[in-house]
């Protein structure tokens, strides 16, 4: 028998084979290829660097091929199977049997799905999408749609693997769990999943409808999961893929606490802008979920404020947004302003804070939300009370967003007694910004519209075009336009200057006793 080991095979490292080459050759087209006429020379040595499996692939193959092309294939070694075959070139009787198992695989426990599903993982290419991997991964997204769950777990499928374990339960304990556990019983057997495989399982969940919620929760604990002892670039890269998952849920599945520890998590990361942006973007539509805690961010290093504001200011940005037409939601905008009201009087007394950055926070929301401005009013006259050197456009510009008709009595008594500036100030300074708004606009139009017409005008005569005259109309129309948009510099300076006459000196300081912040973060 000895007399027949004519090959040495190097596998991977692992283990040397000592095997007869025509035996494995009458099954491989590989060795058929590597051999040919070398067939009957003396023994010889193969190395292999990336056999499929390793020594146990390798033993699995010539199994095979020593039992004239019969062996046991089962669920814990078809993926296996496969990718010898396709490693070693070797068709007929080996494809055949694999095929008449995988046909059984609606059979399956999901134990031996899981092994399956393992072994795509790490035995096919990463840009290999196979066949196999694609009948394993459906027949995982059914069990995962099926509404009742029975027959998940089979102990007897799992005696003999011992390579890989899982976190699976038996019936019992699984039936012992709450409702809400139920829905994530399958999220600490899909932790070993990289995350190609995870955005194939988060879309086909999507495609059949599974509460997307669920998913939710399933992609912030694969995160936590992730990330726990990664590399720093590892970290950031699962992030990433995480928020792009993300991404692809139905905006009311969102959780606000779930987004902002993972923002919170991003921030000590090295996550590209565009991701941040999304990130922020699915925040901001659940700002209607967030409590005051959540929204006293630490500034970025280097800025001397004691808030974020521009996160604050980006998030309601995104709300309005993703509410669109929808404004007449009344419960979540007035939500909203309960918020900002208790933001605003958080940030008031911040003597970082300039104005206008406090004047686009108490305007980032339409007056009609609020249906008392009593608190606006409060916030406004704390920050005025504590930055004690504004202009009278300065505070114009903020008054702007107070209705005072709003107002209660007490409010109203206390505004006038203070020299808070009159509802008729406001309401002409609201009107001057309104045409200087309007003079802008017709500024950019006019310039525009020639720009415009120039072109077309060029375009129109090119055919034609005498090089010498069109240059000499080309610099007269040029002169024209360039006193036109003067004559429109001109009105807006005028408008300008009318405006600023109307400031006065600096308003008198009021008393010392300041409010200083909470400290709710250490």
């Amino acid at each position: 028998m000895a007399m027949c080991c004519d090959l040495q095979v190097d596998v991977n490292g692992e283990e040397v084979f000592m095997v007869n080459k025509e035996t494995l050759a009458s099954f491989s087209c590989k060795f058929g290829k590597l051999f040919g006429k070398l067939m009957g020379s003396a023994s010889l040595k193969v190395i292999f660097h990336d056999f499929p499996g390793g020594a146990e692939g390798f033993e699995l193959m010539t199994r095979f091929c020593y039992n004239n092309g019969r062996t046991e294939i089962t669920p814990s070694n078809l993926v296996l199977v496969y990718c010898i075959a396709d490693f070693m070139e070797m068709d007929g009787d080996i494809l055949l049997q694999a095929q008449n198992t995988l046909r059984g695989i609606s059979s399956w426990t999901w134990s031996e799905l899981l092994v399956a599903l393992k072994q795509c993982q790490d035995l096919l290419r990463p840009s290999n999408t196979s066949l196999i991997l694609r009948i394993v991964m459906d027949c995982i997204i059914e069990k995962l749609s099926c509404p009742f769950v029975t027959t998940l777990y089979d102990t007897s499928s799992t005696e003999n693997v011992t390579s890989f374990q899982f976190s699976s339960r038996t019936m019992t304990i699984y039936n012992l769990k709450t409702n809400c556990s139920m829905k994530a019983w399958w999220f600490e057997d899909l932790m070993f999943l990289n995350t190609k495989l995870v955005e194939m399982v988060i879309r086909g969940l999507i495609s059949k409808e599974i509460e997307q919620s669920t998913v939710f929760k399933f992609l912030l604990r694969y995160h936590q999961s992730k990330c726990s002892g990664a590399k720093p670039e590892e970290k950031y890269k699962i992030t990433e893929d995480v928020i792009g998952l993300l991404s692809l849920l139905d905006k009311s599945s969102l959780s606000f606490k779930g987004l902002f520890n993972l923002y919170q998590a991003a921030l000590n990361m090295i996550v590209s802008k565009k991701y941040k942006n999304k990130l922020e973007i699915m925040i901001g539509s659940q700002l209607d979920q967030a409590t005051i805690d959540y929204l006293l961010v630490p500034p970025p290093c280097g800025k001397k404020y004691a808030y974020d504001v521009n996160l604050i200011l980006r998030l309601g940005k995104s709300f309005l947004l993703q509410e669109g037409g929808h404004l007449s939601q009344k419960s979540r905008l007035t939500k909203v302003a309960e918020l900002m009201d208790l933001y605003l009087a958080e940030v008031a007394p911040d003597f970082h804070l300039r104005p206008s950055k406090f004047a686009a926070l108490v305007k980032m929301l339409p007056a009609s939300v609020r249906e008392s401005h009593d608190r606006l009013y409060e916030a406004i006259a704390v920050y005025f009370k504590c930055h004690t050197g504004l202009y009278e456009q300065e505070q114009l510009n903020i008054c702007c967003a107070l209705n005072y008709k709003k107002l209660s009595a007490r409010h109203l008594k206390q505004a006038y007694r203070t020299k808070f500036p009159s509802r008729r100030a406001v309401e002409a300074f609201k009107r001057q910004q309104s045409n200087l708004r309007s003079l802008l606009q017709e500024v950019c139009y006019m310039r525009t519209k020639d720009k415009k017409e120039e072109i077309e005008s060029i375009l129109h005569d090119t055919y034609s075009l005498d090089l010498p005259t069109e240059a000499q109309k080309l610099r007269e129309d040029s002169q024209s336009m360039s006193s036109k948009t003067l004559e429109l510099r001109k009105a807006f300076e005028t408008a300008h200057i009318q405006v600023t006459n109307g400031i006065k000196s600096r308003l008198p300081f009021w008393a010392n006793n300041t409010r200083y912040l909470p400290k709710l973060f250490p």
